[in-house]
């Protein structure tokens, strides 16, 4: 195989795999009934002007699998921290107690975990469609390559098998987040 179909394969290769990066990074944010310090993950405090992630402004623990304890490294952050959980919208009542602010995570109902394995759902389906517009162009540019007919169909022969594999790898990670999310 020539060098420029190699190139458009481990293109599309690096395309998808970002794809299934991107989902994972995704589905962590999608809490699964118990608690864990990557609900936080997306929540940025304001620190002196600067937004900047809680996990470099605070030490974020779960002491048990139904709170969140946040310990911020300097005492005059606690507003601000709060005030940070409050703006991310995440349905949590943070509670500040002087030292720590504590955070309760409510068991989810049926119906609830039946939103979040949606949400999850679309995260896995909108990771797929990335999968598709790497193959798609990969397929593109082996079409616009010199060669023969033949190693043209190798190479998209190719390039089908590893959309296969990762469309497969992401039903895997989707069907694992389903059962986390469903278990009481």
């Amino acid at each position: 195989m020539n060098e420029e179909i190699e190139f458009i394969i481990d293109s599309a290769k690096e395309a998808m795999n970002s794809a299934i990066v991107h989902l994972i990074k995704e589905l962590r944010a999608v809490r699964a009934g118990k608690a864990t310090p990557s609900m936080l993950a997306n929540v940025m405090v304001d620190y002196y002007g600067a937004q900047t992630p809680l996990s470099q402004v605070a030490n974020v623990s779960t002491p048990d699998p139904r709170t969140i304890s946040i310990q911020p490294w300097e005492k005059n952050m606690l507003q601000q921290i709060e005030k940070a959980i409050m703006n991310a919208n995440l349905g949590f009542n943070p509670m500040n107690n002087g030292d720590v602010i504590l955070i309760n995570v409510p068991p989810l109902t049926e119906e609830r975990r039946r939103d979040l394995s949606k949400q999850a759902k679309a995260e896995a389906e909108h990771a797929k469609v990335g999968i598709r517009n790497a193959r798609k162009d990969a397929n593109n540019e082996i079409k616009k390559t010199d060669i023969a007919d033949d190693m043209k169909k190798d190479a998209e022969s190719i390039v089908q098998k590893l959309t296969d594999s990762f469309v497969k790898e992401i039903d895997e990670t989707y069907s694992i987040k389903e059962k986390e999310i469903m278990t009481v």
